[in-house]
């Protein structure tokens, strides 16, 4: 039996007015809170300011003068005077300096070594009998000749000329004195080989080696010692040619060459140097290097008379040539000079981009001869942004500030 339909009980309706009430509170509390934050939210106000991008640099003052640059090769210690001593007779040494040793000083004239001198005394005294023989043989047939005259006396005008040089005993004569002058070259030569067992130092030399001992047989040309001259050395340098017009060779004492400031930094303190002059070029180029070579003069090089280093043959030493001056033109660091030849300058606190005309380059400095003015402030700094108008701000030297780029300022 199906039951009749019922009515919906009151307690359903009054649920639907309860959910319809409280969904129209949310909505007006979440009305009401958007009012109130509206309302109570700061204004944002618009300030009127600009925005400056400045870059803080530092300069450095530029002067206009006249600079001499510095060239900076290497050289090469060279004797100036270098030779291998050999005997100019045969014959057995005798006699040897204690100088003699490798390393050893000796002067001019010294005496080095000595040949065994008998055999050269004993010629010597051969030749000058045979002088005296000679010499005694011209008397007697000039006695000859004095009687042969008065005889001739006697036969005056019947002796044509040529029997009258055959009665004078003149041939005799001639050859007899041709024998003179042939015995006193056999002295002179006698004499002569004699000197010559003792040998000794042709100028003040050091001793760089030595091939014989007391004993030694020698001969003439071989090898006795090599000797290096103390009074100078010479450095080979290697400079590029175009270079070469801003060097000074020496033409008299008078006018000498390029100062030259020689450092050695494997044997010398740092702080110690020699000095030289620039003397002459060699006339061909390096065909390795296809540099011009000049060479460099340094007295007395050992350091005898005196306190500076000895200067140590074939070894590679630096040399700064100071060249001639250059007038009128601005010195900065090579660095300074950017792409192009180009250099930045700070005027009026705004950067300058200049083009410049670069007349020598050496191993630490550009000197220009225009683009840049006295007093000109020459920017330092490396700069992210580099176009002519930047702003910059100079470095305050008391400032303990990083130096940066394209640092920003609000006004």
């Amino acid at each position: 039996m199906i039951d009749d339909q019922k009515p919906r009980p009151i307690w359903r309706w009054l649920r639907l007015a309860g959910n319809l009430i409280a969904c129209l509170a949310i909505l007006a509390t979440s009305a009401a809170a958007i009012v109130w934050i509206n309302r109570t939210e700061p204004t944002a106000e618009q300030l009127k300011s600009t925005r400056q991008s400045t870059a803080l640099v530092e300069t450095v003052t530029v002067q206009r003068g006249t600079y001499s640059p510095q060239l900076v090769v290497l050289g090469t210690v060279q004797p100036a005077q270098e030779i291998v001593l050999s005997p100019r007779v045969n014959g057995q040494l005798v006699e040897m300096s204690p100088k003699l040793v490798p390393g050893g000083m000796v002067r001019k004239g010294d005496l080095l070594l000595r040949i065994d001198p008998a055999d050269f005394e004993n010629a010597l005294s051969i030749s000058q009998s045979e002088l005296e023989q000679t010499e005694a043989s011209l008397q007697i047939e000039e006695g000859r000749q004095s009687l042969a005259k008065k005889e001739l006396a006697m036969l005056e005008g019947t002796i044509d000329e040529t029997n009258r040089q055959l009665v004078l005993r003149q041939p005799q004569i001639a050859s007899i004195r041709a024998q003179v002058s042939a015995s006193k070259a056999a002295v002179e030569r006698a004499a002569l080989d004699l000197e010559r067992t003792s040998i000794f130092a042709p100028f003040d030399a050091q001793i760089l080696s030595r091939s014989v001992n007391v004993g030694s047989q020698v001969s003439t040309g071989d090898e006795l010692a090599q000797l290096v001259g103390i009074e100078e050395y010479w450095i080979s340098a290697a400079v590029p040619v175009r270079s070469l017009r801003w060097l000074e060779f020496t033409q008299s004492d008078d006018q000498p060459g390029s100062v030259v400031v020689l450092r050695n930094s494997d044997s010398w303190p740092e702080s110690v140097v020699r000095h030289g002059r620039v003397a002459r070029m060699i006339g061909t180029l390096d065909q390795q290097s296809r540099l011009a070579r000049v060479i460099i003069t340094v007295q007395d090089p050992l350091g005898l008379e005196s306190d500076d280093p000895p200067l140590i043959l074939q070894t590679l030493i630096q040399t700064e040539i100071e060249g001639k001056p250059i007038e009128d033109v601005v010195r900065i660091d090579r660095g300074l000079v950017r792409d192009g030849d180009t250099v930045w300058v700070m005027k009026d606190d705004k950067l300058e981009i200049r083009e410049t005309e670069i007349v020598f380059r050496d191993a630490e400095h550009a000197f220009i001869r225009s683009g840049l003015d006295h007093g000109d402030e020459v920017v330092v700094t490396t700069l992210a942004t580099v176009a002519n108008g930047v702003g910059l701000r100079k470095l305050d030297p008391g400032s303990e500030q990083v130096e940066t780029s394209g640092q920003e300022s609000a006004e």
